[in-house]
């Protein structure tokens, strides 16, 4: 923690719903119930920040596919040269392979949060994608 100031405050919980937090989170890794609530505020916080169409996003997306699905591959290039000349930057990609047939990217992309999700559903859209799931990404000042 940096040397910003703290608020304390205090929460009122009924015991069940106290008991299953310290069950569930508290006892998964969390070191603090502090921490789990500052987590889920920020949490909260970042998904307010996605529903501002105006403001740029950044999130990673990751796909896995099979790779031996007829024209899969030069699909995948053509929706990232799209969304490159439509404004969304594609950042970052890795590509591995899994097995013999299957290949795990990710995709790290600023823009628009709807272009980003657009792109995403595109992505999952493809026939030979397993998988897809879309990372939101948020950007908090430095006090949070």
């Amino acid at each position: 923690m940096s040397n910003h100031k703290v608020v304390r405050f205090s929460i009122s919980l009924e015991p069940s719903l106290l008991e299953a937090m310290d069950t569930r989170f508290i006892k998964q890794g969390y070191t603090s119930r502090s921490e789990l609530v500052r987590d889920l505020v920020r949490q909260k916080l970042a998904q307010e920040q996605w529903q501002d169409d105006t403001s740029t996003q950044t999130a990673v997306l990751v796909i896995v596919y099979d790779h031996h699905q007829r024209e899969l591959n030069q699909k995948i290039i053509d929706l990232g040269h799209n969304a490159s000349h439509n404004g969304l930057e594609i950042l970052c990609t890795t590509h591995i392979h899994i097995d013999a047939h299957n290949c795990l990217e990710t995709i790290i992309l600023r823009g628009v949060g709807r272009q980003i999700q657009q792109f995403s559903l595109d992505m999952a859209g493809l026939r030979g994608v397993k998988f897809s799931k879309l990372t939101r990404a948020s950007t908090f000042d430095t006090e949070q």
